[in-house]
């Protein structure tokens, strides 16, 4: 029995990144002062000289072994890791879980409307007793 590895083919790996990072084959080209024509070429080739693929992870924002080692599943991996509050390469952390419990949040919420209503109330009675008693002094 044989098990099929896969490629590691390069040129497929750039062109992925591009598309993950927004960038079209003309932007990357002029980037790398090449046409799109060879852009499109060098997508499609397995391999890639260690002095173009510097170049070409430069512009790409990336390393060269980011590159080398890219892999989707990779790529998903850490997308998940960092929305359960892990970081990627020492970057900031997005935390999409509750800090705070959100039923606490309504008491203390809940606490500090009684204590305005109750304000309130008292103004009104306090209100009323003024207005009461100058009606009773005419």
């Amino acid at each position: 029995m044989t098990t099929a590895t896969k490629s590691n083919h390069i040129g497929r790996k750039i062109a992925r990144i591009r598309e993950l990072r927004g960038m079209k084959q003309e932007t990357l080209a002029e980037e790398l002062g090449i046409s799109q024509q060879s852009v499109s070429h060098l997508e499609q080739s397995e391999t890639v000289e260690e002095e173009k693929l510097e170049k070409i992870a430069k512009v790409l924002g990336v390393t060269k072994e980011v590159i080398e080692k890219f892999s989707e599943e990779a790529i998903f991996n850490n997308i998940q890791n960092n929305y359960e509050g892990s970081t990627i390469n020492a970057g900031p952390t997005v935390n999409h879980h509750c800090t705070f419990n959100p039923l606490d949040k309504l008491v203390e919420a809940y606490e500090e409307n009684k204590k305005l209503y109750e304000r309130l109330v008292q103004a009104e009675k306090d209100k009323v007793a003024y207005l009461e008693k100058l009606n009773n002094n005419k």
